[in-house]
């Protein structure tokens, strides 16, 4: 389980942003550091008995700040992203340890052009299916409502009357559940967020489905 230690160090380093703070308590990074690795790998471990993952990342802390306003050098949390077998299994995890913002996601934070036009012809076709998913109890427990960027108007070549308008103006579609510090610092907190990931599985395996096949049901793959 995490420890409230990183919690506290994050804390530290939000209020003490710079790279002489960060120099200074360098020792106490690489501990944190530490402790939320072997918290991401167990994971990215358990995660692989029961989904095929091609990737795990564990973020590093330092920003690319050269087109950013915001020039805080560090990042004020620690996350780890796990990406699912493709071409077949579509679909990223991730996790978000970060004091009062913790948070388990998942989705397709920045679909291609592609995939974006197939998702969308997809849902102008028959959207029956994706809604019958969003309005599941467990996903509506867990995630509210599918969320993401999405344009004012239709897309070019979509009627802006459709039935599925709302769907088809996403131009992300990404699902969240935050947990309280408490949570995070619960010795079954490593389960919860498995139990998240697990509760994103029908959403992809739609999209899998989706990303997977031509407008006739027909794998790209075969």
């Amino acid at each position: 389980m995490l420890q409230k230690s990183t919690l506290e160090f994050l804390t530290q380093l939000k209020e003490n942003n710079d790279r002489d703070w960060f120099a200074a308590n360098k020792k106490a990074f690489e501990t944190e550091q530490k402790l939320a690795k072997t918290f991401f790998t167990s994971v990215g471990e358990q995660l692989g008995r029961i989904d095929s993952i091609e990737r795990i990342q564990i973020f590093r802390i330092y920003r690319d700040v050269r087109f950013s306003k915001d020039k805080a050098p560090y990042k004020n949390h620690f996350s780890v992203g796990l990406t699912r077998t493709k071409p077949m299994l579509r679909g990223g995890y991730y996790l978000h340890i970060e004091p009062g913002g913790s948070f388990v996601g998942g989705g397709f934070w920045e679909p291609n052009a592609e995939d974006l036009n197939r998702i969308r012809k997809e849902f102008e076709m028959d959207d029956e299916e994706i809604r019958t998913i969003i309005a599941e109890d467990t996903f509506k427990k867990f995630f509210g409502e599918l969320k993401g960027e999405e344009l004012k108007t239709a897309p070019k070549g979509f009627d802006k009357t459709h039935p599925a308008i709302d769907l088809i103006r996403k131009k992300q579609f990404l699902l969240t559940r935050s947990f309280s510090d408490k949570e995070v610092m619960a010795p079954n907190f490593e389960e919860n967020v498995l139990i998240t990931f697990e509760a994103m599985r029908p959403f992809f395996d739609y999209m899998s489905d989706v990303l997977s096949t031509d407008l006739n049901g027909e794998s790209l793959y075969n």
